[in-house]
């Protein structure tokens, strides 16, 4: 059994809350669904990536977890619904696999000597590819076919590359403008 937890500070928990708000804001824009996968398309799943980038692994992984624990409790915070029908459904394990890509892409943006455009681009590659490692199998598990699960899960490639090149020049402005106060920069900054 490890020691006493030390409690988030506040500001830590601001931002965390914050953040699974701003996830949910890019539940706005509706998905769309191509093909027959049964997983739309959607702008929302750059925010546990920029959520990664931002706040680092521990605070960008809570705020992934925030957004989807009031989900499912029934909170229409998803593009795609709420409850938890979302998380039963095809698109299921990319939700869960929100968790885990905030996580690696926090990993990744820590241990970086400089939160640069390279590190995000890869981190951000990382992250999407955690998403997709967790997000294809259930779809193949809800079909019963994994490797049409697979292929139908290519159509999402083009328009996630593109959210992982937003997402870094995003993450890359952020940490030049605030320097010392981002995930990976705060504790060189100590």
């Amino acid at each position: 059994m490890s020691g006493p937890r030390t409690p988030l500070p506040a500001a830590d928990l601001a931002r965390t809350v914050v953040f699974a708000a701003f996830i949910a804001v890019l539940g706005i824009f509706p998905g769309f669904y191509v093909g027959t996968s049964g997983v739309p398309i959607v702008l929302q799943n750059a925010g546990p990536l920029l959520a990664g980038a931002v706040l680092g692994a521990r605070r960008g992984a809570a705020s992934v977890v925030l957004l989807l624990a009031l989900t499912a409790i029934g909170l229409p915070l998803l593009s795609g619904g709420a409850g938890i029908g979302p998380f039963l459904g095809p698109s299921g394990g990319f939700l869960l696999g929100w968790i885990l890509s905030a996580l690696v892409v926090g990993l990744i943006v820590e241990r970086a000597a400089r939160p640069r455009l390279p590190v995000l681009l890869a981190a951000g590659a990382a992250g999407l590819a955690a998403d997709y490692l967790i997000g294809v199998p259930f779809l193949g598990l809800y079909t019963g076919d994994l490797p049409a699960a697979a292929t139908q899960s290519l159509v999402f490639l083009p328009g996630d590359a593109a959210k992982v090149v937003t997402v870094a020049l995003i993450a890359a402005t952020l940490h030049r403008a605030l320097p010392g106060r981002l995930a990976g920069s705060a504790k060189r900054a100590r």
